[in-house]
């Protein structure tokens, strides 16, 4: 009966998760430990079966878990599952424009020695060329908010993104 009740709670959970908070989430995680921690919470119900974009976010958060665990090797493990899970959204959905952000903020912001950085280039000249083609309001601002903030865009690429 525990758990029907777990699998169930579960489920409800996941289904009350939505993108924009998610979204909003993601970008105080990135910031702040507790954050970090409860989008994680929010997110353990999520499979690599569902919404791709669901799990590209699940990936870096576990990704930027390992930021705050005790010891190399678990650190090591956080980050190396959460790059799996956004590899995996990646592999799934290559042309989606959210993914592609999602692990290129991991990648820019990770340190070199981990070697999870090969796609850096690739994914900032997707989202230059791909922002005008974002339908949606909501997540355009989101990608021009992350771009214009980062110290990995140049001044050009940012004006590309302005003049959109």
């Amino acid at each position: 009966m525990k758990l029907l009740f777990l699998f169930l709670s579960i489920f409800i959970l996941s289904l009350e998760l939505n993108i924009t908070d998610v979204r909003k989430n993601y970008k105080e995680a990135v910031i702040s430990k507790s954050k970090t921690f409860l989008l994680n919470d929010d997110l353990k119900g999520i499979t690599k079966n569902d919404d791709q974009r669901f799990v590209a976010y699940k990936g870096a958060v576990m990704a930027l878990t390992a930021r705050h665990l005790k010891g190399v090797k678990l650190k090591g493990e956080a980050f190396k599952n959460g790059a799996e899970w956004i590899e995996h959204a990646v592999s799934h959905n290559s042309s989606d424009i959210e993914i592609r952000f999602v692990r290129l903020s991991i990648q820019q912001n990770s340190p070199k020695f981990l070697g999870y950085n090969d796609d850096i280039k690739a994914d900032k000249n997707f989202l230059l060329k791909n922002f005008r083609q974002v339908k949606s309001t909501e997540l355009k601002e989101y990608l021009k908010g992350y771009i214009l903030e980062s110290e990995n865009f140049t001044e050009d690429e940012k004006n590309v993104i302005l003049a959109k």
